[in-house]
This record gives structure tokens, C-alpha cells and sequence, in this order.
């Protein structure tokens, strides 16, 4: 899907522009052009990033490979960007991932790229069309404004993440289980992942807020400063919640080990209850008892209400004493 905004030096909005009135108004360099390539096809957008807008080769081929980080590219009267647009999906196999979102930004135009459709560019498009005020203060702002949603969107992310830890450490001394330990990895493997995405999407915006570019207004440096500042403070949420998942499983090992200990603790305490019965049964139990014993006393009726006294007083005196030391 192609879908295309113009306004114009007086503020009219055109929507859903032609493939030549696309071509004139770039030719034009005036008003504000935003182009979004929502899953189109290769061919077509190439078509589009080199013929009418005049892209790098280079810079196409990065935009529609979708294998990079996020990253910023100055060729002179654009800029290229690449940033990452966050999901996260609890139940999963993968629960943390992100689609990448290419972007060209000019004077006079704003295109993107999404291989993958990225709720956030929707929402502004409907944003837009509430309130077409967005559009006033040219590409860069609305670059901004595109950016400012894509990084606020971590945060729900992040606090969910950091609701899932919270449970996990409720459960972990209620009920430890193979499923929790999955779980453990699964979100330490989401925090691992979007601490690579926050890191470069900081730099990124550093980089826009020192103004080394001749494409983003100077009173526009302190908006991109602020989205800097955001990643800055995601970013040491992201590292506590890291240390807190590495303690996370420390405590899990240590409860996994302590259960462990318990069921050996009580393995032993049945062993050691069972060990002299074993032996009465064992003596008793030897081929001393004929028709005509030569140690007839010993199969007298006192000797077995003796032995069948100290049978069932044994264990019942043993399981005092132990718990007496505290061993039970």
C-alpha cells in the first residue's frame, strides 16, 4: 500500500497522490510531502526512492533489506534512519520484537518504509487527519512527532516486562517449575534484545540533537534532545531490570536447591527411620526358626510382643528426637 500527503505553502491537504503529482512536487521543493511505503513491494518502491526522489542506491538497498539497527546516514540534502518500532507478545516463543522502520528525511518531504505495518504511523496519520496543525512546522517536526511515539511505545513494553518479573518472584517460592525456568530465559532474552535496540536508537538521537545536519531546523534540536533524554532513562530501566532477572534466577537456583534439599532431608529422615526395623526384620527373619528350635525362648510369645513393641515404638521415639534437634 502506497498512501501520500501534501500540503502546501497555504495549508491545503491533498491525500492520495498519483505517481506523477508524487514526481511534480518533488520536482517543485515546496510544502511538505510525506510519502509511506506500507508492505509494497520491492520493485515498486525502488522504483520510486531512485527515480523520483533521487535516493543513493546504497541508501535504497539499506532500506528495503531490513537487516539493521537503528542508525542515522547525513547524504548531504537528506538524511537516511533507521529505527525500530517495538512488539511485545508475552505468550510467545519470541515475546520481545521489533520492526524495522526506514525513513528519508529532506526539506521538503518525509518518506518511510515498513516492511511490516507499525501501529504508531497509523496513529499519526489519523492524528493528522484530526488536527492537520501537525503539519505546519515542516518535515523535521513531523519526524519528531513520528519518533516521539515510536520510543514512548517502549515504555508499556518495559512496565510489562516489569510486571511479568514481579509475578515471576511471587511464583518462584510458591510453586518453582521447569515452565518458570523458561519463562526466566524468555524475558531475559527480551531484556537482552531491547537493550541492543535502545542503545543505537540513543546514539541516533544524540546525534540529530548536536546538529551536525543541514536538514533539521535549529530551534528543532531541543525536541529531538528531549526524545534523547527519554531513551537515556529507558535505558537504565532496561539495565535494572537486567540485574533484577540476573537475581531473579539466582533466587530460582536457590529455591530449586533449598526444595531439593528438603526432599533429601526427608528421604533420609524415612532411610534412618527404617534402618533398625530393618535390622529386627533381618534377624528375625534368619533360618533360626525350625519345628524343634535349638533357642526356643526366642520365639516365645513375650519375645514377639517385645519385638513388636519396639517395632512401632522405634520410629515414633526416633521422629521425637529428631525433631527435638531441630532436624525436622
Amino acid at each position: 500500500m502506497i498512501r501520500s500527503l501534501y500540503t502546501n505553502i497555504a495549508g491545503k491537504i491533498e491525500y492520495d497522490l498519483s505517481i506523477e503529482r508524487i514526481s511534480s512536487i518533488v520536482r517543485s521543493k515546496s510544502g511538505l510531502l510525506w510519502l509511506d511505503l506500507v508492505e509494497e513491494d520491492i520493485p515498486a518502491c525502488e522504483v520510486i526512492l531512485k527515480d523520483i526522489f533521487g535516493f543513493h542506491p546504497l541508501a535504497v538497498a539499506d532500506a528495503l533489506s531490513q537487516n539493521h539497527v537503528p542508525r542515522v546516514d547525513d547524504w548531504g540534502n537528506y538524511l537516511y534512519l533507521v529505527l525500530h518500532a517495538p512488539h511485545f507478545t508475552p505468550n510467545s516463543k519470541e515475546p520481545f520484537t521489533t520492526n524495522e522502520v526506514d525513513v528519508f528525511l529532506g526539506k521538503y518531504f518525509l518518506v518511510t518504509y515498513q516492511s511490516v505495518r507499525v501501529s504508531v504511523i497509523d496513529n499519526l496519520w489519523k492524528a493528522i487527519e484530526r488536527d492537520p496543525r501537525i503539519l505546519q512546522k515542516g518535515p523535521d517536526h513531523l519526524f519528531y512527532k513520528l519518533a516521539d511515539d515510536l520510543v514512548a511505545d517502549y515504555m508499556p513494553q518495559v512496565d510489562e516486562m516489569d510486571k511479568i518479573i514481579d509475578d515471576i518472584e511471587d511464583r518462584i517460592f510458591e510453586k518453582p517449575s521447569q515452565q518458570l525456568l523458561e519463562q526466566i530465559f524468555l524475558i531475559k532474552r527480551s531484556l537482552a534484545h531491547l537493550r541492543r535496540m535502545i542503545a543505537p536508537h540513543r546514539e541516533v538521537f544524540n546525534k540529530l540533537a548536536r546538529g551536525d545536519d543541514q536538514i533539521i531546523d535549529k530551534n528543532d534540536r531541543v525536541f529531538f534532545r528531549d526524545i534523547y533524554d527519554h531513551l537515556v532513562r529507558l535505558y537504565d530501566i532496561t539495565e535494572s531490570l537486567r540485574d533484577l532477572m540476573g537475581s531473579v534466577l539466582d533466587t530460582y537456583l536457590s529455591a530449586i536447591n533449598n526444595r531439593m534439599n528438603e526432599i533429601m532431608k526427608t528421604l533420609t529422615i524415612i532411610t534412618t527411620l527404617f534402618m533398625p526395623l530393618s535390622f529386627l526384620s533381618g534377624f528375625f527373619g534368619m533360618n533360626f526358626f525350625v519345628p524343634d528350635p535349638p533357642l526356643a525362648e526366642w520365639v516365645s510369645a513375650p519375645v514377639f510382643y517385645l519385638v513388636l513393641f519396639i517395632t512401632i515404638s522405634l520410629p515414633i521415639s526416633m521422629t521425637l528426637w529428631m525433631r527435638k534437634r531441630k532436624w525436622m
